[in-house]
């Protein structure tokens, strides 16, 4: 039997139309950050975080995003959910996903997020804080005013005991916290979801807002979003600092 949140769905089906040019030729998954991919920042850190298996869909430059990452050698294990017919965004490909991935809780990341972490292993205090039992998921947040190469204008409000608002839901113009791209999450309510292409917010994340079962857990770190070539450099600044 696998250890809790050993498995993780890494969403690396994106267009990275806002990259352009540097994805004219490329997955975005495959913008390189200091000398090294995005997907594969984003592997390692889940690695190292005590991940060892991992699904990563395809839609974009999909032949050529899957020969590199059969060129690694390091964990975690890796197989591949093809959406090249049609990408199916963050619910619809975790829902696609269902065979690979299994009816347990999951680890999901992005790949357009890369960190410094000055505390607690960000991936591995995830897994650790993560309690199915009074939580559907468990995101990861920084707050807005410390993220490099973010411009929104933050996602979550965070109460005392670690509950969740969705910054749209609470009505107000900016958060204090915006989501970082890697969260924890029981399955039962995106495998009930009608198959296709949908996002986990608004409709499931705010679901889980209202029931109370959404929660934040603060990065110890800092956080650069790369979204965009301007960004891309700024985190090739950080990360050389």
């Amino acid at each position: 039997m696998s250890a809790p949140l050993s498995t993780a769905m890494v969403l690396a089906a994106g267009l990275g139309t806002r990259m352009r040019p540097l994805t004219d030729d490329r997955p975005k998954a495959l913008v390189e950050v200091g000398g090294r991919a995005l997907v594969d920042h984003m592997l390692d850190r889940l690695a190292e975080g005590g991940v060892t298996r991992a699904v990563v869909n395809l839609h974009a430059f999909a032949d050529r995003l899957e020969a590199h990452l059969r060129t690694r050698t390091a964990a975690p294990v890796l197989s591949f959910s093809d959406e090249r017919a049609a990408p199916l965004e963050t619910g619809g490909g975790l829902h696609h996903a269902r065979a690979l991935l299994g009816n347990d809780p999951v680890l999901v990341a992005n790949i357009d997020s890369v960190w410094i972490e000055t505390g607690r292993p960000a991936v591995a205090d995830l897994r650790a804080r993560f309690d199915p039992d009074r939580m559907d998921a468990l995101l990861l947040l920084t707050p807005t005013k410390e993220a490099v190469g973010f411009d929104g204008p933050g996602d979550f409000h965070m109460d005392a005991q670690g509950h969740l608002t969705p910054r749209r839901v609470a009505g107000t113009a900016t958060a204090p916290f915006a989501y970082i791209g890697v969260h924890a999450t029981r399955t039962e309510a995106i495998f009930a979801h009608p198959p296709g292409k949908f996002s986990l917010m608004p409709e499931i994340w705010g679901a889980m807002a209202a029931a109370g079962r959404l929660h934040g857990l603060v990065l110890q770190g800092q956080w650069m979003h790369v979204g965009d070539p301007a960004a891309r450099d700024a985190a090739e600044a950080r990360l050389r600092s």
